[in-house]
């Protein structure tokens, strides 16, 4: 059964907070190292939704199994049109399609509030899932910054992929300005 992929809600935090825990203490796609609070994760996700863009999450049977948002990459009034994307699905819920409906939809979202280019900071070059997902819907390699994060006692690259929204650079933006 495909997820239903819906707007993130207040009573999804705590959902959110323990999917990304697990991949803060086991894995290496977050270059965080002690996992944040649903106090946190709360107002991380308010000011997503506060800078008018899309906190997605994926729900079977009633239950949200991963989500996915995009925030301003960065803060200076050129990025404006740049988004930065995040996916996490729950660790016994990978292969599922989960994380490609997120983005499908999380990019659908992006293009609609006017953003032209999505980022993705893929943690660990070694992250052949998050890099294999990116590259399954369009993303292209733009560069790789070694050695970037240490984490359960090693070093890791940081792999950056991009992917035009909409209509790109084609044309002057309209939208966000």
């Amino acid at each position: 059964m495909p997820p239903l992929i819906r707007p993130s809600l207040d009573t999804d935090v705590p959902a959110i907070t323990a999917i990304y825990a697990h991949h803060v203490q086991h894995g290496s796609g977050s270059f965080e190292v002690t996992a944040p609070l649903e106090q946190e994760m709360s107002m991380r996700r308010q000011s997503v939704l506060d800078n008018g863009l899309p906190y997605l999450i994926a729900e079977i049977n009633g239950q949200p199994m991963g989500f996915a948002y995009a925030n301003v990459f960065r803060p200076r009034p050129a990025y404006r049109f740049t988004v930065e994307n995040s996916v996490y699905v729950h660790h016994q819920a990978g292969r599922m399609g989960m994380a490609r409906a997120l983005m499908a939809e999380l990019m659908v979202r992006c293009a609609q509030a006017g953003a032209r280019q999505m980022i993705a900071v893929i943690g660990d070059s070694g992250n052949a899932g998050s890099i294999g997902l990116h590259h399954a819907l369009g993303f292209q390699h733009v560069g790789l910054m070694r050695s970037t994060g240490w984490k359960h006692q090693r070093w890791l690259d940081t792999v950056l992929m991009q992917r035009a929204l909409g209509l790109g650079d084609a044309i002057a933006p309209t939208i966000m300005e």
